[in-house]
């Protein structure tokens, strides 16, 4: 009887919970957090085995294709567990401290005004990319099947999961709030149509409010561009394509004031770690096939 086998991408997933739910007893000034860890983690544990048992049997590729899927969902799960970590107060300390770079890079360094050089033209295209970064994963993924690499689905969302993992682990540690809230007047945004409409309400009713350092809308989006860099090597549009969108990513959450300029930094470089060690992996793997083969095969071989 063959042995169930969880994939690269469902390991990390455990391991997150896995930390969040060991995390918990560290953190006993948070009211809102009690068990709840434990219990997502073993839902989340049962489910994956659930699914990777079943592709074992007769609709084993169905259940592999819905396997490609469930990291999302997951993922979004992952998130909301860190409105458990929402502390009691916040630590004013960090907000007064990031609060200078904003102003340094809004207002003195012009950053505002050149948003703002077309009247509502660019800080309306911010607001799209924001709004849009909520189904990048999917897109990504879409473009791994219309391109007939299912095989690399996998090796796509541990580099993009890791970066966004990475980040809703370090939100427990910077309980802080969004400068729009607690700095409203500072380089408040010109635009107010739709969009920002749209994921004002999004923030007010549906996101978590125990941090927001580092950005993991910015290490995400950064993420899942090395991400389509190492899977799709033979095809770097859509790399390039994926990382301006990224940068725009970055830049809309400073403007339009989601997030101060010090957590798109830090999400920024969270990205980087995950993409660093594929790459270093990758390379590794290429060395060693060379050395048995004698000869250079593809990197994602």
């Amino acid at each position: 009887m063959r042995s169930i086998k969880l994939r690269h991408s469902e390991w990390l997933l455990i391991g997150f919970f896995s930390y969040t739910a060991a995390l918990t007893p560290f953190f006993p000034d948070r009211p809102r957090l009690h068990a709840q860890p434990l219990f997502i983690l073993l839902a989340v544990a049962i489910i994956l085995l659930i699914a990777a048992r079943a592709e074992m049997g007769r609709y084993g590729r169905v259940i592999s294709m819905v396997r490609d899927w469930l990291p999302i969902p997951l993922t979004l799960t992952a998130f909301r567990e860190m409105e458990l970590f929402l502390p009691l107060r916040y630590n004013t300390a960090y907000e007064h401290a990031w609060i200078r770079w904003d102003g340094l890079l809004l207002n003195q360094w012009g950053f505002k005004h050149a948003v703002e050089t077309f009247g509502d033209l660019i800080p309306t295209y911010f607001e799209l990319c924001y709004l849009l970064v909520y189904g990048l994963g999917t897109f990504c993924i879409i473009v791994l099947w219309y391109k007939n690499r299912r095989e690399r689905v996998d090796q796509f969302y541990v580099v993009l999961l890791a970066g966004t993992l990475i980040s809703y682990g370090l939100l427990p540690y910077f309980p802080s709030r969004p400068p729009r809230i607690v700095f409203p007047a500072l380089a408040a945004p010109l635009t107010h149509n739709i969009f920002r409409r749209f994921n004002l309400f999004l923030l007010n009713n549906a996101t978590i409010h125990s941090g927001v350092f580092p950005s993991a809308h910015v290490s995400s989006a950064f993420a899942a561009a090395w991400a389509m860099f190492l899977v799709l090597p033979e095809r770097k549009p859509f790399g390039w394509a994926v990382l301006v969108y990224a940068a725009s990513v970055a830049a809309a959450t400073v403007y339009g004031r989601y997030h101060y300029a010090v957590d798109a930094v830090a999400g920024f470089g969270v990205s980087l770690v995950p993409a660093a060690l594929a790459l270093y992996a990758a390379r590794n793997k290429s060395t060693h096939d060379i050395h048995s083969s004698g000869s250079r095969p593809d990197l994602l071989a």
